[in-house]
């Protein structure tokens, strides 16, 4: 990609269809669909009064609101105090509450790591802390904003839950099963705008992989906001004779071990794609696994490098880290093509 291609994509003239009518100001936040957290919630809250949610003055853009609207008895806005709203959480899940604090990924996991750690995580308290715009979706906010470090960051804390919402459906599911899960939970969410993948609410077991698609000849193992490319990559694969298993690996920790063993037995390579820094998070998880077993196959991390990324709207960002279906075929080829990979 040429710095003139670069820079018509971060400045949103490349005509490339990168604009989302659903992003322009003033947009009914009924018409996105993926962000169902406040409403399912508050379906949920109809009926366990455990259930409390807070925030850092973003309701509206994590649509707390729905939950506020129904229950605001219930629902604490604690201002832009971060540190201080997951310390509030742990208090109450202390007191026999179950709370979903949600922030920006960025402020979430990177700004309280210590009181997940030692707050949340360490006495065990059932804190839901809920990371909304993670990776790169906050776009031309900037480093401050983007959230790619938190899947790295939140694994390696003992006793954290890390999980990652795939669509509406999947994001359904997961509140769901938080409501009784031991622990403490990070929960890392996209930007509203997640396609579909899920058709109806899944069945879903925490620390156990989905395998969204089948195939022989190489697995792609993604996460979040990744499946949907991952799933657009194995069709455009398909068209060349490349059978391409997708597995939505929504758990990070704990890691489901036997799905990637399996996939490496199973398939000719292994590709892990993720929206964030490919150092220490879903990629890495998945290396260790492999190594530690012994499992000889081809194998690529695929997501951010280890750097800060430009400004610019989310699609093209994607576009230029080619995590986009065509940019994630594109990284596929060349691991199957080269046989190289690394050798896990």
């Amino acid at each position: 990609m040429s710095t003139q291609d670069q820079s018509e994509l971060f400045n949103g003239t490349a005509n490339v269809g990168l604009k989302d009518a659903r992003s322009v100001d003033g947009t009914d936040t009924r018409a996105i669909p993926a962000f169902v957290f406040g409403e399912e919630l508050a379906h949920l809250a109809d009926h366990d009064p455990r259930i409390v949610v807070l925030t850092a003055d973003l309701a509206r853009s994590n649509r707390a609101t729905d939950f506020a609207n129904r229950h605001p008895e219930r629902f604490v806005n604690v201002g832009i105090a971060e540190k201080n709203m997951i310390t509030m959480a742990a208090g109450m899940a202390a007191s026999g509450y179950v709370p979903f604090a949600a922030t920006f990924g960025a402020f979430a996991a990177l700004l309280c790591a210590e009181q997940i750690r030692t707050d949340c995580a360490y006495p065990g308290m059932p804190v839901r802390v809920v990371g909304h715009h993670s990776g790169m979706s906050m776009g031309f906010y900037g480093t401050s904003h983007h959230s790619l470090e938190d899947l790295g960051m939140m694994r390696c804390i003992a006793d954290l839950t890390v999980v990652c919402a795939t669509d509406a459906n999947h994001l359904r599911a997961l509140l769901r099963l938080s409501l009784d899960h031991p622990g403490a939970m990070y929960i890392r969410l996209g930007r509203g705008r997640d396609p579909q993948v899920y058709d109806v609410v899944p069945d879903l077991s925490i620390g156990r992989a989905e395998t969204v698609r089948d195939g022989t000849d190489l697995t792609i193992i993604a996460t979040g906001s990744e499946v949907h490319p991952a799933l657009q990559a194995a069709d455009e694969l398909a068209g060349a004779g490349v059978s391409t298993r997708v597995v939505d690996m929504f758990t990070i920790a704990p890691l489901d071990r036997d799905a990637v063993l399996d996939a490496a037995r199973s398939t000719g390579a292994v590709l892990t794609v993720e929206e964030g820094n490919v150092t220490g998070g879903l990629g890495s998880a998945v290396a260790e696994c492999l190594f530690e077993a012994g499992a000889r196959v081809p194998f690529r991390r695929h997501g951010v490098p280890d750097e800060h990324v430009p400004v610019g709207p989310p699609a093209g960002l994607y576009a230029h880290y080619r995590l986009d279906g065509p940019g994630i075929a594109a990284v596929a080829r060349e691991l199957l093509d080269s046989g190289k990979g690394t050798h896990a």
